[in-house]
């Protein structure tokens, strides 16, 4: 029984300031005095996607794309460059994007000539790393320090109207008057919440805090599991939810984890990717902090249940709480300790976010819809892996097809 490992640009730090109405929260005040730019066509915007060849990336880059921005990612090599230009090409997204090399050994960042971009008016940090079982200093070189090497590089720009960081709906809103992080308080935390969210937490105060002191603009996006294209459902993303989805297809969940209240929030890349197209043509979201979720998520339990219904499996009849799978030992959960902190009946807030969503006419899909879709494409491409049930890494795994996918 592996309970959901949350998604991308997610942490599993529990903050009692997330929780309210909807309309509190960590949103920072416009420094201009607020409001909708009006004026930006999106011929006179060019993006740089840090973190491109990502799933958000990815799919950051179409929406720009489609909204008519001109776009260039950041590859760490030329390999990556290619598979990503094809993916694009794929989804339709023509020409391919310029490309700017960098790598993160380099102070500068890249050894590119910078005055090439000086034409670029929003970069969008996607990068990271999103895994369990790093080191402290793995984990805080690619989580921490990348951030403070983006904001460097953006400091640079001389046209630049905003920075948009991907950080997490479990660690937003950290404080950044705290930075620089005291040696006491960054064994306290990494102890406390393991390597990766750890750094996500300190990322995202480091970025506040070093982007305000370089004058850069910021906005930041504090997504939710993110899934699958709310039209196709196509997403690659296996870690998180879709690893407990997967357990259903297989029949290999024996209990489900949670109970009523145990909220585990989605959103779909498309509708995450359109907002954040917006954030740097609203004048109004500098220096904000956005929740970006489905606040009509199923609970849990009822989220798998209707995905078991979907594909035709029986589901799963016994509950586990929280409380008790907390304290039951890894060799049973499955899963690393550090991911049931996303197992909380937590609420967060969106009222921010869905007020600029409204103001520019992006409406959130249907989160069943959406689910289904998603479910069906995981389980039409075998989770990642081939018909003979080996995965990418060649290990072993049923294949049969469920009711409900496409194969």
């Amino acid at each position: 029984m592996r309970p959901p490992r949350g998604g991308a640009g997610e942490s599993g730090v529990a903050r009692s300031d997330r929780r309210g109405d909807g309309e509190s929260g960590v949103v920072r005040p416009d420094r201009r005095g607020g409001g909708e730019s009006g004026g930006v066509r999106p011929e006179e915007r060019r993006a740089l996607v840090f973190g491109a060849t990502g799933f958000i990336g990815r799919h950051l880059v179409l929406a720009l794309g489609r909204a008519g921005v001109r776009v260039a990612t950041a590859t760490r090599s030329g390999e990556s460059y290619r598979r990503l230009a094809a993916w694009l090409a794929g989804h339709g997204h023509h020409p391919a994007p310029a490309d700017l090399r960098v790598d993160f050994g380099v102070p500068t960042l890249t050894r590119d000539d910078v005055t090439a971009w000086d034409d670029v008016t929003e970069v969008y940090n996607c990068a990271g790393a999103y895994r369990f079982g790093m080191t402290a200093e793995e984990a805080r070189r690619a989580n921490v320090d990348g951030v403070r090497a983006v904001v460097a590089f953006a400091a640079r720009l001389p046209r630049l109207r905003r920075l948009v960081h991907v950080s997490g709906y479990r660690v937003g809103g950290q404080d950044p008057a705290l930075v620089p992080w005291s040696d006491e308080r960054r064994r306290s935390v990494y102890r406390a919440l393991g390597a990766y969210e750890a750094s996500k937490v300190e990322a995202d105060a480091v970025l506040q805090a070093v982007a305000d002191e370089a004058g850069v603009p910021w906005s930041v996006v504090n997504p939710s599991s993110v899934i699958g294209d709310s039209v196709t459902g196509e997403s690659d993303q296996l870690l998180g939810l879709a690893s407990s989805v997967e357990e259903i297809w297989r029949g290999a969940m024996p209990a489900l984890p949670g109970g009523a209240r145990t909220f585990v929030p989605v959103v779909t890349v498309d509708f995450l990717a359109r907002f954040m197209t917006l954030l740097p043509v609203d004048e109004s979201a500098e220096r904000g902090s956005y929740w970006v979720l489905d606040d009509d998520t199923p609970a849990l339990p009822d989220l798998l249940t209707l995905v078991a219904r979907h594909y035709g499996v029986k589901v799963p009849r016994a509950r586990v709480p929280v409380p008790l799978l907390r304290r039951l030992p890894r060799r049973i959960t499955k899963t690393d300790p550090e991911t049931l902190t996303f197992l909380s009946s937590d609420r967060y807030p969106t009222g921010p976010a869905n007020a600029l969503a409204a103001r520019h006419g992006l409406a959130m899909p249907d989160v069943t819809t959406s689910l289904l879709r998603w479910a069906d494409h995981l389980a039409a491409h075998h989770f990642g892996r081939d018909r003979s049930g080996r995965d990418r890494a060649g290990r072993d795994g049923s294949g049969r097809d469920r009711a409900g996918a496409t194969p």
